[in-house]
């Protein structure tokens, strides 16, 4: 009997998000709105979210292809909020092509993102289940928290004090609650118990919790090119990550202000990245920060490991060991 291999059965639920995310927009007329939705559609992601709602579900006994509409939704909603927050940040790239906005304008950007957020309830509605009121609920619960979660990001960059655990309470509802909600989402399609659902919400904290701090860890020190984007981004931005803050906190403690200044000025020039990241080095934050993606991981893999065993299980867990290995 052969060895069951973990990244080829997530690589095939990865495939069945892409071809099915393909096939959600046949319209053509007006051909800036669907041609827009169809390109954000097309855009390689790590299609995280929607595996989480499919290897969930199938933990618990659901054909993954039973839980695909609303994994969908997960991934379109996704891709929604990202359309949105790309005209709030006036970025201009995304996954390392043109913004929606930029390569149209504002107002199509604007409609796409809603069209978007549509089609990410359509697809709840398609799923075949007894629990939709459930889970419109819950994913509403999601929706509010990652609002206030962008709110709070928002505020941040015009907030001169910004403590560690305000900055954790922002990840957890701008990326965690829809991480929080794919695992949430996969147990109710499935019809699990509502303790069963508080336990995948608190997997799904910490995976997010992971998954953001290694985001903001790599923003400084990736070195491969499939990372995709400029290293020191955010610290040329001045964006309060967890990695600046833990700087101010143990500089102040010095009585030093060379990362102060970085909020004064509003950012940092680029070719002072390389000092940025060996004074925080010395500082012990680039340790202190790995640390807590391997905390954070670590107690999402004992969450999962009291899920019934299963060869969905184990690649929720290869998942989970795989986004801690992350190119760095």
């Amino acid at each position: 009997m052969p060895t069951f291999a973990p990244e080829v059965y997530v690589q095939s639920l990865r495939t069945q998000v892409d071809e099915a995310l393909n096939t959600l927009v046949a319209s053509d007329s007006p051909a800036t709105l669907y041609d827009s939705v169809r390109y954000v559609l097309a855009g390689q992601g790590k299609r995280l979210r929607p595996l989480l709602v499919m290897l969930t579900a199938a933990c618990h006994g659901v054909d993954p292809k039973r839980a695909l509409p609303g994994a969908l939704a997960t991934e379109v909603f996704h891709n929604f909020t990202l359309v949105h927050d790309d005209i709030m940040d006036h970025a201009d790239t995304r996954r390392g092509r043109d913004t929606v906005h930029i390569r149209w304008d504002e107002s199509t950007a604007i409609l796409c993102g809603d069209y978007l957020q549509m089609l990410a309830y359509d697809l709840l509605a398609q799923l075949e289940t007894d629990q939709l009121r459930r889970i419109l609920h819950a994913f509403n619960r999601m929706v509010a928290r990652l609002c206030e979660g962008q709110a709070l990001d928002e505020a941040f960059e015009t907030q001169v004090y910004v403590t560690v655990d305000d900055y954790l309470h922002m990840i957890a509802c701008k990326t965690g609650a829809l991480i929080e909600l794919a695992l949430e989402l996969g147990g109710l399609i499935a019809g699990v118990s509502d303790k069963e659902r508080e336990h995948l919400r608190t997997i799904g904290h910490h995976v997010g919790r992971a998954f953001q701090i290694q985001d903001d860890l790599l923003d400084l020190t990736a070195t491969d090119a499939r990372w995709g984007k400029a290293v020191g981004g955010d610290l040329i931005e001045g964006k309060k990550t967890i990695l600046l803050l833990r700087a101010l906190e143990r500089e102040k403690a010095q009585g030093e202000t060379w990362f102060a200044r970085i909020v004064e000025q509003g950012g940092l020039e680029p070719e002072r990245i390389p000092e940025a990241r060996e004074r925080m080095a010395a500082l012990g934050i680039l340790d202190d920060v790995r640390d807590q993606v391997l905390s954070h991981s670590e107690q999402a893999i004992e969450g999962l490991d009291q899920l019934p065993p299963s060869e969905a299980r184990t690649a929720l867990i290869w998942l989970v060991n795989k986004m801690k290995a992350r190119v760095h």
